[in-house]
């Protein structure tokens, strides 16, 4: 007779991972960042489409709070192929961010005190919600970039002369 177990499902375990669809990697390097916030991201359906086929740049990207909402600009989201020029969308058009009240109303006393800014640092799947990871970071001087990648190469040197040995 045969065991009679369950197979694991490939379906299943993709829920519960999050995949990447874009990163802003220039953030982190221009921007020193203090505090991340997920929020969801009101899309339309063709933007949706593009998202999940990679066509979105997330570089010149920034959040503003305007009537206790917060509004993502400049992130560019490619036209879809596959509709037609009239049931497609803007590819800068403004986009609502999703959060709470409370954090919220906790970035803005930050952006108020601090002079700080919003930054979208990588848009990704969880499950099967799109998400934007949002950072507040205080922009870095030349100098501050150049000890970071001082620290950097040192630190990379260190790791490959442990691998030798």
């Amino acid at each position: 007779m045969s065991k009679k177990g369950k197979k694991k499902s490939k379906k299943n375990s993709s829920i519960n991972e999050n995949r990447r669809l874009a990163e802003n990697r220039q953030a982190r390097y221009e921007y020193d960042i203090q505090e991340t916030l997920e929020a969801g991201i009101e899309l339309l359906g063709t933007e949706v489409k593009s998202i999940r086929g990679g066509k979105v740049n997330l570089k010149d990207g920034f959040c503003l709070i305007k009537k206790n909402e917060i509004q993502l600009h400049n992130v560019h989201i490619s036209p879809h192929n596959h509709a037609g020029k009239f049931f497609n969308h803007d590819p800068l058009r403004i986009k609502k961010l999703l959060a709470h009240r409370k954090e919220i109303e906790k970035l803005k006393i930050n952006l108020e005190r601090k002079g700080l800014a919003l930054i979208p640092l990588s848009l990704y799947l969880k499950g099967s919600w799109i998400k934007l990871r949002i950072g507040l970071g205080k922009g870095r001087k030349l100098h501050d970039k150049r000890d970071r990648e001082k620290i950097n190469d040192t630190k990379r040197d260190v790791e490959n002369a442990l691998k030798r040995f």
